[in-house]
């Protein structure tokens, strides 16, 4: 029962940190991700990231983008498309391209250095999703422009991550024509599901929702609802993308019925109580200072590079999409934090060997501050909006 433990010190530290940062002027995202840092292994050792706590952050993450999908307006997503195809092409191409020429300042091999460059390609949307609900701002033109842009990235995050595998293993094996079948292979089932989704959104998600709804079983609409949002992330999971995509356009489509209030009301108070706070913390768990001070500057050259060339990128998108160079900084900002899907990253290229035992620890630094660094970005990105609307 050593897990029953650990869950009710993680809830009862992050309900204190949460409360502390808000109290401070920050959002409480950042109280969470602290709490994981100082409960985990970096600091006091109480909790470690064991399979019971990543199965309850992979939830957790997923119910939250399940609630940023319900809270969207598509109608906006459609409109904003464009911009945020822009977005998301400046915010994956700068990062990789000035973090593998950094990477190669500090003498990492050219596979290494670009695998590093992907990796903080990556946005981990799911932060600045909590901090911009937190602010009542998700809704708005820049917020539906950062989720939109974040779908994107994370596709095209994994197709490069996708790319770099099969050439790694045509080079060690010798099997180029079967990395490359496969690769292709891939990305037609990924398109296709993205077709099917269309199709899901319009005609599938309405008919279950009325079949939910005639079940008479407590609350059985929001279980139906959990249903197509565990479905829909484990078949996104199933073909090589991200859980979250699929929660996400699970939410969009619930989204669209008659029963996405109740939904709401229900789901929140499941997320924020339990699931969600486990997420944060389990970032902070993977923090380590081991080998922290022999690869400071390494450590702090990747993380002003990771936050500048996402700041830029995304930004100088949006104002080239239209959008004022304020708005261009929220966006930005919100598109900063690497979270899980940069850890989820790193973690593939260290099996696969095109990330180096000797600078995993300092990648998975770099990560964790660039996710705490975000919200805070974010946060003075929205006040500097809303002053500037008020004058």
């Amino acid at each position: 029962m050593n897990y029953i433990g650990s869950l009710s010190l993680i809830l009862i530290v992050t309900a204190v940190a949460g409360h502390l940062s808000v109290r401070m002027g920050l959002p409480a995202v950042i109280g969470q991700l602290v709490s994981g840092i100082v409960l985990g292994p970096a600091v006091l050792g109480w909790v470690t990231a064991t399979s019971f706590i990543k199965d309850f952050a992979e939830l957790g993450v997923i119910i939250l983008m399940f609630m940023a999908g319900l809270e969207s307006d598509l109608q906006l997503l459609k409109k904003y498309w464009k911009p945020s195809l822009l977005v998301a092409v400046l915010g994956v191409v700068l990062p990789i391209g000035v973090i593998d020429w950094c990477s190669q300042l500090f003498h990492l091999n050219a596979t290494e250095s670009l695998f590093l460059g992907v990796t903080f390609a990556a946005t981990s949307v799911s932060i600045s999703v909590a901090v911009l609900k937190e602010l009542n701002v998700l809704d708005g033109k820049e917020g539906t422009t950062i989720l939109g842009a974040a779908v994107v990235d994370d596709v095209l995050a994994v197709l490069i991550l996708s790319l770099m595998i099969s050439l790694f293993g045509s080079e060690v094996s010798g099997g180029g024509s079967h990395a490359s079948t496969n690769l292709a292979v891939s990305l037609t089932i990924q398109l296709a599901f993205f077709i099917a989704l269309y199709f899901v959104v319009k005609w599938l998600v309405p008919h279950l929702m009325a079949v939910g709804n005639a079940l008479l079983v407590p609350t059985s609409v929001t279980l139906m609802s959990l249903v197509i949002c565990f479905g829909l992330s484990y078949l996104a999971d199933a073909i090589g993308l991200s859980a979250v995509i699929g929660a996400f356009f699970a939410g969009i489509a619930v989204g669209q019925t008659d029963y996405h209030e109740v939904i709401d009301d229900h789901i929140q108070p499941i997320g924020n109580a339990v699931f969600i706070p486990v997420f944060f913390v389990s970032i902070g768990l993977n923090m380590s200072f081991k080998g922290f001070m022999s690869d400071f500057w390494f450590i702090v050259v990747i993380t002003v590079a990771a936050i500048l060339t996402k700041l830029a990128g995304a930004g100088i998108g949006a104002k080239l999409a239209g959008f004022s160079w304020l708005s261009g900084y929220e966006i930005g900002a919100g598109m900063v934090s690497r979270g899980e899907m940069a850890l989820i990253i790193a973690q593939i290229g260290y099996q696969g060997k095109l990330l180096s035992e000797n600078r995993y620890s300092a990648v998975i630094t770099a990560i964790i501050l660039t996710t705490l660094i975000a919200p805070i970005l974010l946060r003075h990105a929205v006040k500097r909006m809303k002053l500037s609307a008020a004058v």
